[in-house]
């Protein structure tokens, strides 16, 4: 018989019917899932059990690994569906972190979160040694041990009404920073298991792209972000605000592993960059279906791929690793806690309510495994670790207090002194440190924010460095002459600008603050002011060579030849020199855009205390509003000295939405700025023709 007709044509199955029985298939296997974790949880639920091992004993059942037979026809659809899971679980989990709340957690919770932390890593890796393990499945352990389960702790804590105890406070901030060492781990693992080992070397570089990435994201998002999600909720519909947040996720998800990072890094930062807009609580709760449907597919999954027969080779180490767990997480929360300046009983209860792993374990047991750097037994060993802690947390921080006082009761007189005597000290020495330096504090802030320019700075000529190939298609309209490393370190350098004109800024500011505080007025008044200026101009010019030895570095991918650069360089300086106060506006703007979205801090009270020369009965207000051609645009309050030279006082600007009641020396000045000045009437008549441009800017005391 002819083809076509019959014979071997009529076995071939069409396209389109292929791939609907793949579609009936799929369907098929993911109802099941969703069905058996649906009657597991319910159960689970009934018996007041954490529902996410009613998820894990679903996947245990319908795996290929339990008898008599699998329920699922392709596990690796639903092993696909899960880093959907993930992908949703890391996003809702940045959406419960808050910067302003990681802010306020202090040094007490960073201390003992520290300590705990770095003490889990090493016990990790030593038992794994301990056992003979290889050193990736040793360093992986270390990762899975360092983080508690946040959504099982805080679960515990509400289904015990002790939320809102002080043990319960101090775990909270400890888990915020457990979550964040977390991701970096998991970000660091990614570059260990591509190099195969673990070199100083590549742990620096990977560190160093991984803080890049950190900062470049939280900056640009923070600026973005929320201007973003403004418009979008203009609409008042939740649907379209839904979309737009997961296609935001997604695609930062993706961004992240197109970078060589995970698509977990990109899909917490961004749900951390969410939660700090206006609209941040009500996107938690617009995506919470959502992530409770795809984050069950990925705990199912978890214990899909669970070997009941790896499970009883390896029931040792699970019992071994378990209790060294619960010990270790004990002790080591409870010294960290101690140390920082907590009593005995609150530390030991820190310690036994963070005596479990979770969430982080499982993405890192997944992460090992995906890698293929990690041994079989590792991932079902985490898996049995954590179902089992998580079994033992509601009974550990039900009973400890009891626990607590009964350790309590057992030590020794005089070590229970000793406790008792350090406590009390760390407590009076903090309270001693409560009025700290006003110009280190100053010093302190402008040299975090230099730093934080040039890590934009660096990412800048990275990725220009990075996208070169993609980008020299584009430029093959230049003439033959041009060097195409000229064209994109120019690109780099112009981009990087605003940023280079305020760090300059900021030095000369520091350079002034610091100057004045070194070298006091009891010499003669013009020794003064050249000793002053000696500094000030040390202090930048130093950070200027500082400056461009940084970009040759960070810029040396794309570096032209030498007559070029220095060519370039100049061109650099005198765009510079022409916009000089556009890119301080431009800069002024995106720093009270990331003021407005976290939240302003704190700011240090005036140096310049001194009274008002008049009377205060005599005292009259004057608005200014401040013009482009003004002289005090784009500086700072202390470099005008305004007090000094004219009388007035500066005690409120208001600038667009905000308005800042007694601003600090340090606050900026933008054209369009209407300013508040308090003073006698000849003190504002000098300082309004000071302001709008009718007198001269003084050079200095």
């Amino acid at each position: 018989m002819p083809d076509g007709v019959g014979g071997t044509s009529s076995k071939r199955m069409p396209t389109g019917y292929t791939a609907a029985m793949e579609g009936a298939s799929f369907l098929q296997d993911l109802s099941i899932v969703l069905l058996i974790a649906g009657l597991v949880t319910v159960l689970f639920h009934y018996l007041k059990q954490p529902i996410v091992l009613g998820y894990i004993l679903a996947g245990f059942i319908i795996g290929p690994h339990t008898p008599p037979f699998p329920l699922v026809n392709d596990p690796d659809s639903i092993q696909t569906l899960s880093q959907l899971g993930i992908v949703m679980l890391m996003f809702s989990l940045g959406l419960q972190l808050s910067f302003r709340g990681l802010m306020k957690i202090g040094p007490t919770a960073s201390v003992a979160a520290v300590l705990e932390i770095l003490l889990m890593i090493w016990i990790g890796y030593q038992v794994g040694r301990l056992f003979g393990w290889e050193q990736l499945d040793s360093i992986f352990l270390g990762a899975i041990l360092l983080s508690s389960s946040t959504v099982i702790i805080v679960k515990a804590l509400n289904d015990l009404g002790l939320a809102q105890a002080k043990f319960a406070r101090f775990i909270f901030g400890i888990l915020v920073i457990d979550d964040m060492a977390a991701i970096i781990a998991i970000a660091l693992l990614s570059g260990i298991a591509l190099s195969g080992q673990l070199s100083p070397v590549e742990l620096f570089v990977t560190g160093g792209r991984l803080g890049l990435f950190f900062t470049a994201v939280l900056v640009v998002g923070l600026l973005v972000v929320p201007r973003l999600l403004r418009f979008v909720a203009n609409f008042k519909n939740d649907e379209i605000l839904l979309v737009v947040v997961l296609g935001m996720g997604f695609g930062m998800a993706m961004l992240a592993l197109q970078l060589g990072f995970s698509t977990a890094l990109g899909a917490f930062l961004l749900g951390a960059v969410i939660a700090e807009t206006q609209q941040g609580g009500k996107i938690r709760a617009i995506t919470a279906p959502v992530r409770d449907m795809f984050s069950a597919v990925f705990f199912v999954s978890i214990g899909l791929l669970v070997d009941p027969s790896l499970v009883l080779a390896y029931w040792v180490p699970i019992l071994f690793i378990t209790v060294v767990l619960i010990t270790g997480k004990t002790l080591t929360g409870a010294l960290g806690a101690f140390i920082a300046g907590n009593d005995t009983r609150t530390s030991l209860r820190v310690g036994l309510g963070l005596a479990q792993i979770g969430e982080f374990a499982f993405i890192i047991a997944v992460l090992g495994r995906d890698l293929g750097v990690t041994s079989d037994f590792l991932y079902p060993i985490a898996v049995s670790v954590s179902a089992i802690t998580t079994l033992t947390t509601p009974f550990l921080i039900k009973h400890s207090d009891a626990i607590a006082g009964g350790l309590e009761r057992l030590a020794p007189r005089k070590v229970y002194d000793y406790l008792h005597f350090y406590t009390g000290w760390v407590v009076s020495l903090s309270e001693s440190r409560r009025q700290g330096n006003q110009v280190r504090v100053l010093l302190r802030r402008w040299f975090l924010q230099m730093g934080l320019n040039m890590v934009l700075v660096a990412a800048i000529f990275i990725s220009i460095s990075a996208l070169s190939a993609r980008l020299t298609p584009y430029l093959e309209f230049l003439p033959a002459w041009a060097e195409m490393d000229a064209v994109l370190f120019l690109m780099a350098l112009l981009l990087a600008l605003p940023l280079l004109v305020a760090t300059l800024r900021k030095l000369r500011a520091a350079g002034m603050l610091m100057s004045e505080a070194a070298i006091t007025g009891t010499r003669p008044r013009e020794q003064t002011a050249m000793l002053r200026s000696v500094v000030i101009s040390t202090v930048l010019g130093g950070g200027a060579v500082v400056l461009t030895l940084f970009i040759l570095l960070i810029g040396s991918a794309i570096l032209p030849s030498w007559p070029v650069l220095l060519v370039l360089a100049g061109l650099g300086i005198a765009v510079a020199i022409w916009q000089w106060r556009s890119f301080v506006r431009i800069y002024s703007r995106a720093q009270g855009s990331l003021r407005d979205t976290l939240g302003a801090m704190p700011e240090p009270e005036s140096e310049d205390t001194t009274p008002i020369p008049t009377l205060l009965r005599q005292a009259t207000i004057d608005t200014v509003t401040l013009p482009e051609q003004s002289p005090a645009v784009g500086r700072l309050i202390r470099e005008l000295q305004l007090r000094s030279v004219t009388g007035a006082s500066i005690v409120g600007i208001e600038r667009e939405d905000e308005s800042i009641v007694n601003p600090s020396p340090d606050e900026d000045l933008q054209a369009g700025d209407r300013v508040l000045l308090l003073g006698s009437h000849e003190h504002l008549k000098a300082g309004r023709a000071f302001l709008v441009g009718d007198d001269e800017v003084p050079a200095g005391r």
